[in-house]
């Protein structure tokens, strides 16, 4: 990509609204832009480090089993009547109606949806255990949206829902869902703690958040130095040695549920089993709020100049940095034989063929949290060289070609 042909619109300060760190490197850095309360615009940039999470996800989800599908969003009440939620989900829920008055609310999630749909669609334990998952935009009416993407009212969730004919079966997905997050965390980049937790409105037995480990975290982890032990606050506070716990700070990003046959029950999701019998299929859910992801390792990865994105989920894993290349034709010449040479090689890479100044050009690449930064200026051409920094170092190294492609590879 060619900065001249995409779209960079950075800002110097951010509103004053904006209180923590991502919100306002966000903002700043022009990922999203506001529409209003709890609601944003996924710009070009933001939206590359969107989808960057959303193909992790999807490579690990399908190579887990689970098979993707896409709900809509617009759900009817009669569902949510079925399961009793219509009015115990409370005022989060965005209601309203159509032009002949029937009621239908904007999804904050999806169970009832999907076993409507399993309901017709499974009926023998041979068709047992499933799992679908979707990556969507989901609707809750916060009562104070705020922090940008962290909490709005409009996000991004990847759901997922399994059905199974036992408990066995149940934990033996809740396990696989369980490894398969901390390979999705870990591919992105993110330092993080799976926690034991409540599973509050959405009901069931046993669950696990994921949080991302931040001072700024709105939810308090407590847990064992001595043991593997760690949950959240509400869990712990029965813990026989509770005060011995350690506390942190933690970001929610994903949250697993085993829901058993609440749902299936209430909503007649039953199948015939191996004696003929007819029995209600015992369900799991796994949710990752994706949008909250990128908010997440910005409060975990950022200095004074800017974002330090992780290199999987940056805008660009690289962007060259040609000083006065509007003016020397080697330089231009060289530049744009860089940026062919390691688009060729895979690497994701902007050139900012701008003609900023350079302090200017290179502000930019900080605030972005571009990993690798190439300069080439009319010096290093005359020396066979290039100036290359990484965005989590402080100080830039002079390399030949060979080493400036060892430095990028490693």
């Amino acid at each position: 990509m060619k900065a001249s042909q995409f779209y960079i619109s950075t800002l110097k300060e951010a509103p004053q609204e904006a209180e923590l760190v991502s919100h306002q490197l966000m903002i700043r850095a022009g990922l999203i832009k506001r529409l209003g309360s709890g609601l944003y615009s996924w710009m070009p940039l933001g939206l590359r480090v969107l989808k960057k999470i959303e193909t992790i996800i999807r490579e690990e989800m399908n190579n887990a089993g689970a098979l993707e599908l896409l709900m809509p969003a617009i759900q009817p009440k009669e569902l949510w009547e079925e399961t009793n939620r219509w009015d115990v989900f409370g005022p989060q829920m965005l209601k309203i109606s159509d032009r002949h008055d029937r009621l239908f609310c904007y999804g904050p999630t999806h169970e009832e949806v999907i076993t409507d749909i399993v309901r017709k669609e499974i009926k023998s334990y041979k068709q047992l255990p499933v799992n679908f998952y979707q990556i969507q935009t989901k609707f809750r009416d916060e009562i104070r949206p705020r922090f940008g993407v962290m909490r709005a009212r409009e996000f991004v969730m990847k759901d997922s829902y399994s059905f199974h004919c036992d408990l066995e079966s149940l934990k033996e997905t809740y396990q696989k869902m369980y490894d398969t997050y901390k390979k999705i965390f870990d591919r992105i980049g993110l330092n993080y703690r799976a926690v034991q937790a409540d599973n509050g409105a959405i009901g069931g037995d046993g669950s696990h958040e994921f949080h991302v480990l931040a001072e700024s975290g709105e939810d308090e982890i407590v847990y064992d130095e001595n043991s593997d032990f760690a949950a959240n606050i509400e869990v712990a506070k029965d813990h026989p040695n509770k005060q011995q716990l350690k506390t942190c700070r933690g970001i929610e990003v994903g949250h697993i549920f085993q829901l058993g046959s609440k749902y299936s029950e209430a909503m007649s999701a039953e199948f015939i089993d191996q004696e003929g019998e007819s029995r209600p299929m015992i369900m799991g859910c796994y949710g990752i709020g994706v949008s909250r992801i990128i908010a997440a390792a910005i409060e975990q990865n950022y200095d004074a100049d800017g974002m330090i994105l992780p290199k999987s989920i940056a805008p660009f894993e690289v962007i060259i940095t040609p000083i006065g290349m509007d003016k020397n034709v080697e330089i231009k010449m060289i530049s744009n034989d860089l940026y062919e040479e390691l688009t060729n090689l895979g690497f994701d890479v902007i050139l900012d063929d701008r003609g900023l100044r350079p302090g200017v050009m290179f502000s930019e690449a900080d605030l972005l949290g571009i990993p690798h930064r190439i300069t080439i200026s009319e010096k290093l051409v005359k020396e066979s060289s290039y100036e290359y920094k990484a965005r989590s170092q402080s100080k830039s190294q002079i390399f030949d070609k060979a080493k400036l492609l060892k430095a990028l590879a490693s």
